[in-house]
């Protein structure tokens, strides 16, 4: 039965080349070499999963009484289908609706497979699993929904895997994490759970799983030190990560916001060569003190348990959140200095227990800058706007104050 269907397939394939080529002599154009059936029949499954939102004629040149090679978003390499990229890739353009057929499984040669921004809807084909060239894996900012298939990581030369913003659900396949090469993983914006899976890709440097519910710790050696971009902010993530930090000295982009990591803030990463550090909203703990200077202009330790003095070590950062921890002693005079000469554009050291600021009440603070020092253990020698946040409460009850000294 099989060899008749194939026979049948090739039969109805060989009348369509034999009447394309009769009308490549009349009108006198060059011969190509024709597309393979399987790869043929796969493109129209794929066609026929798939309408165009309004607005958008993406499909208007997928005609099969023409090469399909010339279709938009197919290339070819001779007599098979190496990309195809469905939808119009111009930002703000409309995208398509409809499933992935799992025809797309079909193309054996195919490297690289991305859908547009649309309104794509179902689960991921297993089938995809079958592309075994695939290096390139883009179905992002649709309506995607399920689990990703753990058969994904038997896509051994697979380089970049983006599923961002849709509705997966479930866990992240630990085989994944297997994949030898994997450069770039982008998961963020769904609906996963469940831990976070070892890296074994000594290649992989970006790795963004924000935005989802994924919660458990991070093994020290859960990921490479090859990671430049590190995103895992809005999960439920917990455990110290000291160790794990302190390995990844080639990050230039950190944000492990709005989770509940404990544990100290290695000191080590103060001098990686980032420029946004984001780590508020945690229950990092203990002291924090850079070894050296701190060249980031981002820090963001807000809503933390951090104690003890501030370090002058900050005092070279442009925009600093120190507020809602439990800080004590004098800001360091390096502030004011950078404060008034309009270095420093944010400091918010409100709701800690700091008692005092060398800054004298008729000093002008640049209106470039914002420096908030309420619901402290002492009044603020000067008044300027602080963010709605913090309350209108000027300083902390004497009683508090007291308990945090005792």
């Amino acid at each position: 039965m099989e060899h008749k269907q194939r026979s049948l397939v090739f039969g109805l394939v060989r009348g369509w080349c034999i009447v394309f080529f009769l009308c490549l002599s009349q009108c006198n154009l060059t011969a190509f070499a024709i597309l393979d059936p399987i790869d043929f029949l796969a493109l129209q499954s794929i066609r026929k999963a798939l309408e165009d939102m309004p607005g958008s004629n993406f499909f208007a040149s997928w005609d099969f009484t023409s090469d399909p090679c010339n279709f938009a978003g197919v290339l070819c390499d001779s007599d098979r289908v190496i990309s195809l990229n469905l939808g119009d890739p111009r930002a703000g353009s409309p995208g398509l609706t409809g499933r992935i057929d799992p025809a797309i499984g079909k193309l054996s040669s195919l490297a690289e497979f991305s859908v547009v921004p649309g309104r794509i809807y179902g689960a991921l084909p297993q089938s995809i699993s079958q592309l075994k060239n695939l290096r390139f894996l883009a179905v992002s900012r649709n309506f995607i929904t399920g689990g990703i298939p753990a058969t994904l990581g038997q896509l051994r030369n697979l380089r970049t895997l983006d599923l961002s913003y849709n509705q997966l659900s479930g866990e992240i396949p630990r085989s994944i994490g297997t994949i030898p090469e994997l450069s770039n993983f982008i998961l963020c914006h769904n609906r996963l759970s469940g831990s976070v899976p070892p890296f074994l890709s000594q290649s992989l440097t970006r790795l963004d799983l924000k935005h989802n519910d994924l919660s458990g710790s991070l093994a020290p050696s859960s990921l490479p030190p090859s990671l430049q971009y590190l995103s895992l902010s809005w999960n439920r993530l917990s455990g110290p990560v000291d160790r794990l930090l302190n390995g990844l000295d080639q990050l230039n982009y950190l944000d492990l916001s709005l989770n509940q990591f404990t544990g100290p803030i290695p000191a080590r990463i103060f001098t990686f060569p980032i420029t946004n550090l984001q780590l508020q909203r945690n229950i990092f703990s203990g002291a924090v003190n850079p070894v050296d200077q701190v060249t980031i202009s981002n820090v963001d330790l807000s809503y933390n348990r951090l104690s003890g003095q501030i370090s002058p070590m900050f005092s070279t950062v442009q925009n600093l959140y120190l507020n809602n921890n439990r800080f004590t002693g004098h800001v360091p005079a390096s502030f004011v200095d950078r404060l008034l000469d309009a270095s420093i554009q944010i400091l918010y050291l409100q709701h800690n227990f700091l008692t005092g600021i060398e800054i004298s009440p008729t000093a002008e603070i640049p209106l470039s800058s914002s420096l908030c020092l309420q619901y402290n253990c002492m009044v603020p020698p000067v008044q300027t706007p602080c963010p709605l946040k913090a309350g209108k409460q000027k300083t902390r009850p004497t009683t508090q104050c007291n308990e945090w000294k005792g």
